[in-house]
């Protein structure tokens, strides 16, 4: 069996994203329950020079859904960085998976070898064959993201723990 990108992205960023979500319910859980507004939740940082916890999801759904468009060469939609409600974070993850779903899944493999072009900030650019820029690019910035995010609500006291992070990955106990 050959490696394919679709493979290695598509249950990978389902799982993770949809996790993500999860997160947030047990969010939305914990502010209801400590009567707090929600928001304060999304605003909040590890450390001062890191993003809050709603741009943590906004970049996780943002590189999966770019990233997989760039190896498919299709156009990913733009969202707006304006959600500012945990419901409207779960949106924005809907809306990634939904559109990831549509991804060529022959066009992401067949860029394997295929030079990607992608920006590294406001001026630079990088440049990685397909395959790299999958397992050494995307994918570590997705989980980077997912993982500040479960690390802000962990910190803020909701009850989180690894098995929600993982989220529901395909499994046989033996």
């Amino acid at each position: 069996m050959t490696f394919q990108l679709s493979n290695a992205a598509f249950p990978a960023y389902e799982t993770s994203l949809n996790a993500l979500s999860a997160l947030l319910d047990k969010a939305e859980a914990f502010a209801a329950a400590k009567k707090i507004d929600g928001a304060v939740l999304l605003q909040t940082r590890l450390a001062p020079d890191m993003f809050p916890m709603s741009r943590q999801v906004q970049i996780a759904c943002d590189l999966a859904k770019n990233g997989l468009a760039r190896l498919a060469e299709a156009e990913a939609p733009r969202f707006e960085d304006t959600e500012t409600t945990i419901e409207q974070l779960k949106a924005r993850i809907a809306k990634t998976l939904a559109f990831v779903k549509t991804l060529d899944r022959a066009r992401i493999d067949a860029s394997v070898a295929r030079d990607i072009t992608f920006a590294m900030g406001p001026t630079n650019k990088g440049v990685m064959k397909g395959a790299d820029y999958l397992t050494m690019y995307v994918t570590p910035n997705v989980y980077f993201h997912i993982t500040a995010a479960y690390g802000i609500l962990r910190s803020c006291g909701v009850d989180v723990g690894k098995r929600d992070f993982l989220g529901a990955i395909p499994l046989t106990m033996v």
